[in-house]
């Protein structure tokens, strides 16, 4: 199917706004992107920050009335006196094909491969991790993923339960389990993450080592390993729950972290852990140490 999309220059005051109008005028999908390099890390939770400089960008149908679209946006107060955008046909192509071919398998450490389901398998002796991207966070592709990955096939896993703090698509405890361990608790606040976690066990035929859980509804016990790749803000506030999921001895590896972000975290870990790593790629680190005894 042939497509047009309409890319229109907006602030945090209006970008939502902006938004609102192109879905009420038939947007099939609406994306916002930093038009400036203002990244936003680390918003507080439960709220969405956009950036001082956004592109708003609306997709409609080829034959869609693009006048009938601008009529609206130019009829808001806050929108009609600034309103500068561009309208762009965009190719008629296999855009499912076109987003598949972006991923391929990706290697942490020695033996760990994430691969998705539809790329031929690298290494079929090495250990492999089957992952499609989707609703949930967490592909291996970010750095913090990577960061969490590359220390969990660094650990001897082998027999241990591992919790998987914050779990998104369940992409960390499901190599933990591919690793050796024998059993992995996921929890998050998001029902999606959920889902996403039991939905790859199955497809990598581990989901009988694997539970979920939201905060509220999880059991009490306590792991040998704990990860936790959120963001530094949640990791300090909330070290005493995350801690108290770990066994005196435990190995815990956190990211999330800026690296400008990594010592303050590690201060608040600092009395209950022996700070054994910060490790860094690009702007991002991951903490890692042991439970005291």
């Amino acid at each position: 199917m042939a497509w047009i999309q309409i890319r229109i220059n907006a602030n945090a005051a209006t970008a939502d706004a902006v938004s609102d109008l192109l879905m009420e005028a038939g947007s099939a999908s609406v994306t916002f992107i930093d038009a400036k390099d203002t990244p936003i890390y680390e918003p507080k939770i439960g709220t969405v920050e956009f950036w001082a400089d956004t592109t708003v960008i609306g997709l409609f149908e080829a034959n869609h009335d693009m006048n009938a679209v601008i009529a609206l946006l130019k009829r808001h107060d806050e929108i009609k006196d600034s309103l500068v955008y561009k309208i762009e046909q965009l190719e008629d192509k296999d855009w499912e094909r076109e987003w598949m071919d972006n991923f391929h398998p990706i290697q942490f450490g020695e033996k760990l491969w994430i691969c998705p389901s539809w790329r031929d398998i690298p290494d079929p002796d090495a250990v492999n991790v089957l992952l499609d991207p989707g609703l949930a966070f967490g592909t291996g592709t970010h750095a913090t993923t990577a960061l969490c990955l590359k220390w969990l096939e660094s650990q001897d896993l082998t027999g241990k339960t591992v919790v998987d703090f914050g779990c998104g698509s369940g992409i960390l405890g499901i190599a933990a389990i591919k690793l050796g361990a024998a059993r992995m608790i996921g929890i998050d606040i998001d029902p999606q993450a959920l889902e996403a976690s039991l939905d790859n066990a199955q497809r990598n035929g581990v989901a009988d080592k694997l539970e979920v859980y939201l905060p509220e509804n999880q059991p009490e016990f306590t792991a040998d390993i704990v990860v936790a790749n959120i963001l530094a803000q949640p990791l300090r506030e909330l070290h005493s729950v995350i801690l108290g999921l770990l066994k005196p001895g435990g190995k815990i590896a956190m990211s999330g972290i800026l690296e400008e972000q990594a010592q303050s975290v590690a201060d608040i870990y600092a009395p209950f852990i022996a700070l054994d790593d910060i490790a860094v790629e690009g702007d991002w680190t991951r903490v890692s140490g042991t439970k005291n005894s």
